[in-house]
């Protein structure tokens, strides 16, 4: 655990995620500025560093910039309930499949997710990579004819955020368990047959590795994990052909996964992102299968180098929109 100032408030960063704590008169105010974490997480094999790929100059920008270039095709879903150029829809270019698939890029807004760093020193933002995973694995999906949702477009919260979901620049625990909440209102309005969520994890600056989490759950569980597997091997290979040797963290039940502080967040025991429904703590789930991967650990040096770079994203991206075209592929007569 670790605590650093922030202006006059205490940061305070535990395995990965963070929150601030803001003391006011009668309460306590905790903005989650990240949510998914893993835990057992791989090291990264002794003489496995290979020459990861240059980092974007501007990651956010590129972010930003890649999907000012879609948006002029989206459509938003509903502008009164998100931020604008968050819950944009965007039609196939090539062919019609008839099938959704709704893309999480995790964080955003206030939220910047965790914090990383890369090779060169330089500190990088979770929310700032995972937008343009989102935009690459967009492009790609629209040209195999699929229609595909996203959950924001720029450096913005999902949510339309209202007074009582922010303090001072970070989201409160509201805001915070309302803004993921959002994409699964995001993915139900969308008709979304598929969901996979695009997060970074963060540990110990030795801590690597790919995870991809499902809930067992739901009523679809077995196509959760079966997602789940297609997305796990389908990122790690693309990422290993390319010769950076992530360690696979495998594929895990989303059951103490995630960040908790409030005995409501523990009690309910699952990722907001994939799980069910619990009367007065979480009434909007989602209602397709869904997988929320963690291709790599943004606090590894290296893999957070690849993150950070155009090449790494779009390499995760192009591993992405493989798996979710093997999950609907027909499959072979028993």
């Amino acid at each position: 655990m670790e605590v650093m100032q922030y202006g006059c408030m205490d940061l305070l960063r535990v395995s990965g995620w963070a929150a601030v704590i803001v003391a006011v008169p009668a309460a306590l105010i905790v903005g989650v500025v990240a949510a998914h974490r893993t835990s057992a997480p791989s090291l990264r094999p002794a003489g496995a560093r290979k020459t990861a790929p240059a980092v974007s100059p501007q990651s956010a920008s590129a972010g930003a910039h890649r999907g000012g270039q879609v948006l002029a095709a989206g459509t938003a879903i509903d502008r009164s309930y998100f931020s604008p150029g968050a819950c944009v829809a965007f039609p196939p270019v090539t062919g019609n499949r008839h099938l959704t698939v709704f893309l999480d890029a995790g964080h955003g807004g206030p939220d910047p997710g965790a914090a990383g760093i890369t090779r060169t020193g330089q500190v990088i933002d979770e929310a700032d990579e995972t937008l343009p995973v989102v935009l690459d694995a967009t492009a790609i999906l629209r040209r195999a004819g699929f229609r595909v949702v996203v959950s924001r477009t720029g450096p913005t919260s999902v949510l339309r955020l209202g007074p009582g979901d922010v303090s001072g620049q970070l989201l409160t625990v509201t805001g915070s368990h309302d803004d993921v909440a959002a994409r699964d209102v995001c993915a139900d309005l969308a008709h979304a047959n598929v969901l996979v969520g695009i997060y970074f994890n963060s540990g110990a600056a030795d801590n690597a590795g790919c995870v991809t989490a499902y809930d067992p759950a739901r009523p679809f569980a077995a196509a959760n994990r079966r997602l789940a597997g297609l997305v796990q091997s389908a990122v790690l290979a693309a990422m290993n052909a390319r010769g950076w040797q992530i360690p696979d963290g495998g594929v895990q039940p989303d059951q103490g996964l995630g960040s908790s502080l409030t005995p409501a967040d523990v009690a309910y025991g699952h990722l907001l992102l994939l799980g069910p429904a619990e009367k007065g703590y979480f009434s909007t789930p989602s209602t397709m299968p869904g997988a929320l991967v963690e291709p790599l650990f943004i606090t590894d040096p290296f893999e957070g180098s690849i993150a950070a770079s155009s090449r790494g994203q779009q390499v995760i991206a192009a591993g992405l929109a493989r798996a979710i075209e093997q999950y609907f592929a027909p499959q072979p007569a028993p």
